[in-house]
């Protein structure tokens, strides 16, 4: 999130109040202990329901003004899609998606290939992990978020201990919505190392501290009204919005190569 966390600014303060009470609504009523997950690779010829649920009946607090809801997720022709419309849920006018994994993970390397909608000020499409309450103890979190009031951009960061770490935002090979764009993560012991289409362009590490703890796997699309200095003045898009996941992988330490597209390859 492109925001100077740390510096008292009223805005990161909105953000961290958005990101504590979105805490009990990120796992729902699936927060189960589940085992760690181990390395995977899943090109969508089908939605797992042993690997994937959709999150759906609530929101993650009052900055959001779209429901989540299953209605918002499908599986078309070998692609994920996490959409947006403006049909009801959870007491909002809009609904939007989100898949998050049943499992838990620690370091490696994590990989998705999205191309998100067009220009959207107000909404935030996403591929992240999280951990905290309910599916952990620690508020951890490493992120992908392409802000479709500008998706040229992408904002690379996250929290650690539930606070901000330092961003990044550079600009996409092309434009999110114009083709899909590979996006990592390398999460290692005192090191986080960002890449888009094999490139690095963001790294986390010593002096600063990086996550630690296990977090679950998320893909999101979502809207607000009230956070438009970060998001951008929310504008109702007129049609409903689909970001498209063609493929998501994970690949544990010590193994490599266990999908052609991988950049530990």
């Amino acid at each position: 999130m492109t925001h100077q966390f740390g510096g008292g600014t009223m805005l990161a303060q909105t953000l961290m109040v958005m990101l504590l009470a979105s805490c009990f609504a990120l796992g729902g009523v699936h927060a189960e202990e589940r085992e760690l997950g181990g390395s995977f690779f899943d090109d969508f010829d089908r939605l797992d329901p042993e690997r994937w649920f959709a999150s759906d009946g609530w929101s993650n607090g009052n900055h959001q003004s779209c429901g989540w809801s299953k209605n918002e997720i499908a599986v078309t022709g070998g692609v994920l899609q996490v959409g947006f419309s403006r049909n009801p849920a959870a007491n909002r006018l809009y609904r939007c998606g989100e898949l998050q994994s049943h499992a838990r993970f620690s370091y490696g390397t994590y990989e998705a290939r999205l191309k998100t909608p067009p220009e959207a000020p107000g909404l935030n499409a996403a591929f992240f992990s999280y951990g905290g309450p309910p599916v952990g103890e620690v508020h951890d979190e490493i992120d992908f978020e392409i802000l479709l009031k500008d998706p040229a951009r992408v904002q690379a960061g996250g929290y650690v201990g539930g606070k901000g770490v330092e961003l990044a935002t550079p600009l996409l090979p092309q434009p999110a919505a114009k083709a899909f764009i590979d996006y990592a993560f390398v999460w290692e012991p005192g090191r986080v190392r960002y890449y888009v289409d094999g490139a690095l362009v963001h790294e986390l590490g010593e002096p600063a501290p990086t996550p630690e703890h296990q977090q679950k796997l998320y893909f999101s699309l979502w809207s607000t009204e009230t956070l438009s200095d970060w998001m951008g003045k929310f504008q109702d898009p007129g049609a409903p919005l689909t970001m498209e996941v063609d493929w998501v992988g994970y690949t544990a330490p010590g193994e490599r190569c266990l999908f052609p597209q991988s950049i530990t390859c």
